[in-house]
């Protein structure tokens, strides 16, 4: 997700559609942040069918939320990008105009020339659009108005007769695809090593401003909106009893869904858990050094955390003036390097498999999620959830429900136990994984799935 924390101070184309908290000291807010951590801030890169054929394709689907406005039906909902727009995105793309060749031997600098100019030379030439595309409108989806913007989510049932329901959210520079690879292993368990009594029905929705789902208009889409909205999708879908599991954003929303107590929603799945002490989480955030009276999980995920905030100027963007970062509407590059710089592991990570070392994420992957963000138009409007957003990441919001953590060893940070059983008085369900980083759903889904199936084993 890119958040800080609170601090004093072969390629186929785009288209149309089918059809409360406890207070923290000192909070940090939006425009307090980025001039506070000003010093920090490095330059971010920027980056041929017409922008006005795009546009005018998202403009459509603006007219359709419209019309629909203020209507709580579910409406069936297909994606299918135009040919047009795809043979667009390859032109761009071979017409890049590259930059000079780092200065560095390594990442240090951000995304290597020839990392990112292997997986444009892949993403022009090789990859496929339709497949994923079709994987997505492989299962249902729908729109359904929730206080005044469409909200796209896709809704699997088990075939298993006491499924339980579950809505998983994802973060940025996430989407629904980082959800795709679970969605055997939880709604159809039996298949995939578990049991009928691991069964879940999922609902995965898109965030506002990000993939299939409406674009604000108007400012107010906080993580407490977003989390309302989610609160309010469950029960329209006839669910009384439901979880909710996320990372990144993702694990920031859900918490907020939690801080609401609505009836329904029994507990939640973290894998970015939001338990950093505050104090704490504000004196790494300065750069004052790891305290050494902590434990050697404590110390060891302050140590994570205090390396993260040194590579944070993507979100400092985005929270500050996310409207500026329009090359990223014109650049499909320029979006690619730049979705992939989110943190330095996760970065070498997808690094090494465009480089042929085979992890987690396929090239094919990565391409999957950043082409669904050109082909909406929604680089910007996702980005401005940072500029919205005045709740700490990382820091402890007071859930109150049951909550359950996977603690993926190369996340953020890796949330020691100690830190979990203080920030949540219920907590059900903890382990530490061996592998796995930021991304988890999408990067080890056998893992996830298993983790999700622990999580809510007694919360059913």
């Amino acid at each position: 997700m890119w958040g800080l924390p609170p601090r004093e101070g072969c390629l186929h184309a785009r288209g149309s559609r089918m059809q409360k908290t406890p207070q923290q000291p000192d909070l940090l807010t939006r425009r307090r942040f980025c001039g506070a951590a000003a010093t920090t801030l490095a330059a971010v890169p920027l980056g041929l069918l017409s922008c006005t054929e795009r546009k005018n394709a998202m403009n459509e689907v603006a007219q359709e939320s419209k019309a629909a406005s203020g209507s709580t039906e579910l409406r069936p909902f297909q994606y299918k990008a135009s040919d047009a727009d795809l043979a667009d995105l390859r032109k761009r793309i071979e017409a890049a105009r590259w930059p000079d060749r780092e200065t560095v031997k390594d990442s240090t600098q951000g995304v290597q020339l020839a990392t990112i100019q292997k997986l444009a030379q892949h993403w022009a030439t090789k990859y496929d659009w339709r497949r994923i595309e079709g994987q997505i409108n492989a299962v249902p989806n729908f729109l359904t108005n929730i206080d005044g913007l469409d909200i796209h989510f896709m809704h699997i049932k088990s075939k298993h007769e006491n499924a339980f329901p579950l809505l998983v959210a994802h973060g940025w520079p996430g989407s629904i695809i980082e959800q795709m690879k679970i969605i055997g292993p939880l709604t159809d368990p039996t298949a995939h090593g578990g049991t009928e009594a691991d069964a879940f029905h999922l609902v995965i929705p898109s965030m506002p401003g990000y993939g299939f789902s409406g674009k604000p208009t108007t400012t107010g889409w906080t993580p407490q909106r977003i989390a309302a909205a989610y609160n309010t999708l469950m029960p329209r879908l006839g669910y009384k009893k439901w979880g909710a599991a996320g990372g990144d954003w993702g694990a920031i929303v859900i918490e907020q869904m939690a801080l609401k107590t609505p009836p329904g929603l029994v507990g939640i799945h973290t894998n970015m858990a939001n338990v950093i002490p505050p104090e704490l989480d504000q004196a790494l955030f300065r750069g004052d050094p790891v305290p050494a009276d902590l434990t050697g999980d404590e110390k060891h995920a302050a140590e994570q955390v205090s390396a993260f905030y040194k590579h944070v100027g993507y979100a400092l963007l985005m929270g500050d003036r996310p409207q500026t970062l329009t090359g990223l509407a014109d650049s499909p590059v320029g979006l690619a390097a730049f979705m992939m710089d989110h943190d330095p592991a996760s970065q070498e990570m997808i690094a090494r498999s465009i480089n042929g070392t085979p992890e987690g994420l396929s090239p094919d992957d990565v391409l999957d999620n950043i082409t669904l963000f050109w082909l909406t138009n929604t680089a910007i409007s996702a980005a401005r959830l940072y500029w919205e957003n005045k709740t700490p990441f990382f820091a402890v919001k007071g859930v109150t429900i049951p909550v359950a953590v996977s603690a993926f060893p190369d996340e953020l940070f890796q949330a020691p136990k100690s830190w979990c059983e203080k920030a949540y008085p219920k907590l059900v369900h903890y382990n530490k994984l061996p592998k796995g980083g930021h991304f988890a759903a999408w990067e080890q889904p056998k893992y996830y799935s298993e983790e999700v199936r622990a999580g809510f084993k007694t919360l059913r």
